[in-house]
């Protein structure tokens, strides 16, 4: 599985983004037999939990300081998981990464960046106060 992260920019504080993770290649049964999750990283950090959504998107997760704020949301028709970012604080700068594990059935969501199998490049983000 390939995947692409696209939407990244700059903004100003209290403006919005939508990230977009587009899947392509080889996939083992569809794309939408897979969990994705956002995760993001800003210079001199570790990785962070942003969100994540379960292989039909019944079900979605969030780090408690993006929850009201960033929705995460797919569209398997289209091979794409998106995040919508609203409400930008100059502390969400960062390299934002999505992520891809296959679970088929699997309603849990997990918030750790080691139990994803496939990543895709990062897209920046950057918030001006």
């Amino acid at each position: 599985v390939q995947l692409q992260a696209s939407g990244g920019g700059l903004v100003q504080a209290g403006g919005s983004l939508r990230l977009s993770c587009a899947a392509s290649g080889r996939t083992f049964g569809s794309f939408g037999s897979y969990a994705v999750g956002w995760f993001r990283q800003a210079p001199g950090k570790e990785r962070e939990f942003v969100a994540s959504i379960n292989w039909n998107g019944g079900r979605t997760d969030y780090a408690d300081s993006m929850k009201g704020r960033f929705t995460i949301s797919r569209d398997n028709a289209k091979n794409t998981v998106y995040l919508q970012m609203n409400n930008l604080k100059p502390e969400d700068t960062a390299d934002y990464y999505c992520a891809a594990k296959y679970a088929y059935g699997v309603t849990s969501l997990s918030q750790r960046y080691t139990t994803y199998d496939y990543w895709g490049q990062g897209t920046q983000v950057t918030v001006s106060s």
